[in-house]
Parts: C-alpha cells; sequence; structure tokens
C-alpha cells in the first residue's frame, strides 16, 4: 500500500521508468551498458516505492498512551523551553527519519486539534540544533483528556521539500490515524508535560503506532 501523497510522483516515475527501459533497449548495442542504465532506473524507482509506503497499522486508540507519530530513531529526550505555544518547559523526544523510514505521520494522541501552523524556513540537517526552530515545520497541538495539551512539530530536513499536515484547528484527532507526511523528510519532535512517564531510550528505533513513546 503505498501513500496519496505518493501518487503523481510514482505515476512519473512509472512512466519515466518504462522510458528508460524501452529507450535504453533500443538505443543502447553495448549489452553491459544497457543493463547497468536499466538497472540504475529499476533501483531508483524501487526507492521512490519504499519512501512513499504506507503500511496498514490500524490501532485502537487508548487514552493512557503516545504512540511514536512516525518511524525512526530516538535522538533526543531532554527538557527544552518551548517558545511557540507553551511558552514554558516540555520535555521533547525527538524522532530522526532516514530516507528508508516509513514517512507519514500519525497521530501520537486522540484529542481536539487546539492549534495547527505551518512556518517558512531553511532545511538544515534534521540533527541540526537549530532545526526545530528554523527550519520549515509545522507545529500542532492536541488537548488529551489524560496528558492535557501535547505538540507535535514535523520538521523538513536538507532533502525535504514539502511538509504535509492534515491537522486544522477544531479537527478531532483520533490516535494511529493519518496526520500527514513529510516528502523526502526527516524529523518529528513532541513536546510532553515534564514528569510525562517515557518509555523509550534514546537510540532506540521507534515504529509509527507501535512504539509507545510514554504511558499515562
Amino acid at each position: 500500500m503505498f501513500h496519496k501523497e505518493g501518487s503523481k510522483i510514482i505515476l512519473f516515475a512509472s512512466v519515466l521508468l518504462v522510458a528508460i527501459l524501452l529507450l535504453a533497449g533500443e538505443l543502447i548495442d553495448i549489452a553491459w551498458l544497457r543493463m547497468a542504465i536499466q538497472l540504475i532506473g529499476l533501483f531508483f524507482y524501487v526507492m521512490i516505492l519504499q519512501f512513499f509506503r504506507n503500511p496498514n497499522r490500524t490501532i485502537a486508540p487508548n487514552e493512557n498512551s503516545i504512540v511514536a507519530p512516525v518511524d525512526g530513531k530516538v535522538v533526543v529526550i531532554e527538557e527544552v523551553f518551548e517558545e511557540e505555544y507553551f511558552k514554558d518547559k516540555r520535555l521533547m523526544v525527538s524522532i530522526f527519519m532516514s530516507p528508508i523510514n516509513v514517512h507519514v505521520t500519525r497521530y501520537a494522541v486522540s484529542g481536539k486539534v487546539k492549534y495547527s501552523k505551518y512556518h517558512p524556513g531553511k532545511y538544515l540537517v534534521a540533527w541540526h540544533p537549530k532545526a526545530s526552530t528554523e527550519n520549515e515545520r509545522t507545529s500542532v497541538v492536541i488537548e488529551n483528556s489524560v496528558f492535557g495539551e501535547i505538540m507535535y512539530r514535523q520538521i523538513a530536513g536538507a532533502l525535504a521539500k514539502r511538509i504535509v499536515n492534515y491537522a486544522q484547528e477544531g479537527d478531532v484527532a483520533v490516535q494511529g490515524t493519518d496526520a500527514g507526511f513529510i516528502k523526502f523528510g526527516s524529523r518529528v519532535d513532541l513536546y510532553l508535560p515534564l514528569g510525562t512517564k517515557v518509555n523509550v531510550k534514546l537510540q532506540e528505533k521507534a515504529i509509527g503506532n507501535k512504539t509507545i513513546i510514554a504511558l499515562g
């Protein structure tokens, strides 16, 4: 299954691949060169398909847990001052996505969307200390019955050129459902209340909708 955000790119890549295979077969007489070009075209096509894959991970919402919104590696767990919305200290958990990870963003909790804002910005590498506040990003706050207000922030990286955010203020978010997509992108930060019982460790691999980030 592939995410809808990749439909146009996959269609274009399919047409391009067919063209490469046919033209290489007709125009290149050197066997090894023809094969090399066809294999390179096939390799990039497979990379595009895997990037837009959207595995079915339907879950039963649980008010007492915060699930990973994306696939990736937990790279930060620390107290920070969140200056955009909360304007106080929060516990930040950051998940870095490599190009081979699933890039679908899912709602980490259920609740009402209280805030949703897009910020244009730079394209620093995702692990840069200023990426969270200076890169292109979207910030979404959900009010949950157990954890109160939590924020997740989609952050573009050096390769990311488009952030897709479905959350609109007033929406009812359902844990585990589609919240957006980062095309060729890279990092999601969660901002949790201080004292939240974090259930993951640094460098741990997180799987969207499966890994429990925190418990209430």
